[in-house]
């Protein structure tokens, strides 16, 4: 048997600020993008190029939904965005204005930095070394 996630859903206030994002500072690819009509509501898929993990961009639709937009793990880092070239990826987050609350550090397993996104939620950049299991 195969298993796998499909999708990590994020809580968002706009589906279009959230694309706009993920798309324009975060280069990732919008997978769909589809209207609902019986929920009134958009299913809206993101993806960083050449994987097959994704996020669900979910519009709060009831005020204690929208009370966990940008805290959806309670302040610790949430998601972790791997990538095997950190300083390009790094600093073309920041040229774009993407906020790092953690600058870049070596550790055991490799180069990380903590940024958010446009909520708040923290993220990891991580590249991890070739010694580290899950290279």
């Amino acid at each position: 048997m195969t298993r796998s996630i499909l999708h990590t859903a994020i809580v968002v206030k706009d589906y279009d600020e959230a694309i706009e994002f993920y798309t324009k500072k975060l280069n990732f690819i919008l997978v769909e993008d589809t209207y609902q009509p019986a929920q009134d509501k958009r299913w809206v898929v993101v993806s960083p190029s050449g994987t097959g993990a994704s996020i669900l961009l979910a519009r709060a639709s009831t005020p204690e939904q929208a009370a966990f937009i940008g805290n959806q793990s309670g302040g610790r880092v949430f998601l972790f965005l791997r990538t095997d070239d950190f300083w390009t990826e790094y600093n073309e987050m920041l040229s774009k204005g993407v906020e790092f609350v953690r600058e870049p550090s070596e550790e055991s397993y490799g180069i990380v930095s903590v940024f958010k996104d446009l909520y708040g939620n923290l993220w990891d950049l991580i590249e991890l070394n070739e010694t580290h299991p899950m290279f």
